[in-house]
């Protein structure tokens, strides 16, 4: 019965859509004109009277005087084929299918026609071309590397990666989604390199979205996620062009969406979101302890707080006895247990992250710097909370900010709550319930198809070489495996680590 009210639902949305579809070109100017930014107007000429309609909001009208009416006026034949000749303009197309004609309309192409009573009709490409400069990165800055970041033009972003793509091989498959937004999304991969079978899993997932709007590459991260309820993110997101340039030579698939600065990277594993693109600028040596140390601190930030609350409420003899002193005068005034002392502190902390976030910057950073201290020395002297537990919850918080994507960050951020919740409850048991409870999502989350826990689990020692440890660039000639791609070999191993002198 629900089946079949939905079916029916759906045909009837269809149906009223169809209603609301212009079936000619006469239809489609009269639905426009209820608009006050669309413009149609005529040139008389002796031999005859030229139509233009456009959406002035739309396009530039510098193209328009400079490109196409001095060409128009200067036209002595009557036919869109000799003017579609003599306008010096890529992009020209002779139409008469009145549902292109819509779209090209709502895309900034200008109609021209010569009789109303026909619907065949020149579109001209005049877009308006206001979109911000390519500018330095801004949520993953690096001190070394490229200085560079995606914008909100779908071309620019493309550019930014074929420049450092120069192949052939590296293939754009376009399409629209969104039934009311009609967004343009381009998906990127290397022929020949990237498995056939991620490269048809995202392009079905994409084309099988049913949304009204998409507004950014965020909504099409959620909807094609093989785990929408799932905590953590499944596709990478980010704005540097050499991330995703080195993303697709390694096999993978990239997803730039129109009117986002932002990419898409899949398929990924968990690893790769506590790995920064500036560990392979750095000598090996360096990066690898890094990524350790944002590993400790990952774990630090979700575990540090719920086994402060566990010790203190359960499991008093693994205090030792020089720190007992410590806590004991620490938490002598305290009124609340220490559960309640934790989540006190976490949850001012997250409200001086929203606040810092949603102030202006200047004003944020002052908030989040006077603010942390303020409410931090306050609410130790007045006796709610004790110093020890601040300290620890400042380093977690602080532990947290290392991870390099913001959305694993936001995750880290959440889900150190049940923990605490565990650890109220059973103790350091309770944390070792919850941290099972976590491990099994984790085991049965896929990124596009992919083991998110790969090479951990499944076991690929192959893949080991550029995770937690990154080794030298010569020991990694081939694709990870995880990755099914069609050619696995990077380069030759042993030329790499071949070194020649001159007088050799």
């Amino acid at each position: 019965m629900k089946k079949f009210f939905q079916k029916w639902m759906n045909s009837s949305q269809q149906t009223e859509n169809k209603k609301n579809e212009p079936e000619t070109l006469s239809d489609l100017i009269d639905m426009a004109s209820s608009s006050k930014d669309f413009v149609r107007y005529k040139i008389k000429k002796e031999t005859g009277t030229i139509y233009i309609s456009y959406i002035k909001t739309l396009i530039d009208m510098d193209t328009l005087h400079r490109d196409i009416l001095p060409y128009i006026q200067h036209e002595k034949q009557m036919n869109l084929e000799d003017l579609k000749g003599s306008i010096p303009i890529d992009n020209i197309l002779l139409s008469e299918k009145v549902p292109e004609i819509k779209e090209k309309l709502l895309s900034g192409y200008i109609i021209l026609q010569f009789d109303t009573d026909i619907d065949e009709c020149l579109l001209i490409k005049a877009l308006s071309a206001s979109n911000r400069e390519v500018a330095a990165p801004e949520i993953e800055f690096s001190v070394l590397g490229p200085k560079e970041a995606f914008v909100e033009s779908l071309d620019k972003n493309l550019h930014l990666v074929r420049k450092r793509l120069p192949t052939m091989n590296l293939t754009v498959e376009e399409m629209r989604i969104g039934t009311t937004s009609k967004t343009l999304i381009s998906v990127l991969y290397v022929k020949g390199t990237a498995n056939e079978e991620n490269i048809n899993t995202v392009i079905q997932r994409i084309r099988e979205i049913e949304f009204d709007q998409i507004m950014d590459s965020s909504f099409i991260t959620q909807l094609i996620a093989d785990n929408q309820n799932s905590p953590f993110p499944q596709l990478i997101d980010s704005e540097r062009p050499d991330r995703v340039s080195a993303a697709l030579s390694e096999g993978k698939i990239a997803i730039l969406v129109e009117g986002s600065p932002h990419a898409l990277i899949g398929p990924t594993t968990l690893i790769e979101f506590f790995s920064s693109f500036e560990d392979y600028f750095l000598n090996w040596h360096v990066a690898t302890t890094f990524r350790v140390i944002r590993m400790f601190s990952v774990m630090f930030s979700v575990f540090a707080t719920p086994i402060y609350v566990a010790v203190l409420t359960y499991h008093y003899e693994l205090i030792p006895k020089d720190l007992l002193g410590i806590l004991v005068t620490s938490r002598s005034n305290i009124p609340f247990p220490p559960i309640l002392e934790a989540v006190i502190l976490e949850l001012a902390i997250e409200l001086l992250r929203e606040a810092g976030a949603r102030l202006p910057t200047k004003v944020g950073q002052t908030i989040g710097i006077v603010g942390g201290i303020v409410i931090g020395t306050a609410s130790v002297e007045a006796g709610l909370t004790s110093n020890v537990l601040l300290i620890i919850v400042a380093l977690a918080a602080l532990a947290s900010f290392t991870t390099p994507v913001y959305k694993m960050g936001n995750t880290i951020r959440l889900i150190r709550f049940p923990f605490l919740l565990f650890a109220q409850l059973w103790g350091l048991l309770g944390i070792m319930v919850c941290f099972c409870f976590l491990l099994v999502h984790l085991l049965r989350v896929e990124s596009l198809g992919r083991p998110y826990l790969e090479p951990l689990y499944p076991p690929r020692l192959q893949d080991l070489k550029d995770t937690i440890v990154r080794l030298p660039f010569s020991a990694q000639s081939l694709r990870p495996i995880n990755l099914q791609t069609e050619n696995t070999k990077r380069f030759n191993k042993q030329k790499a680590k071949q070194k020649r002198d001159i007088d050799e």
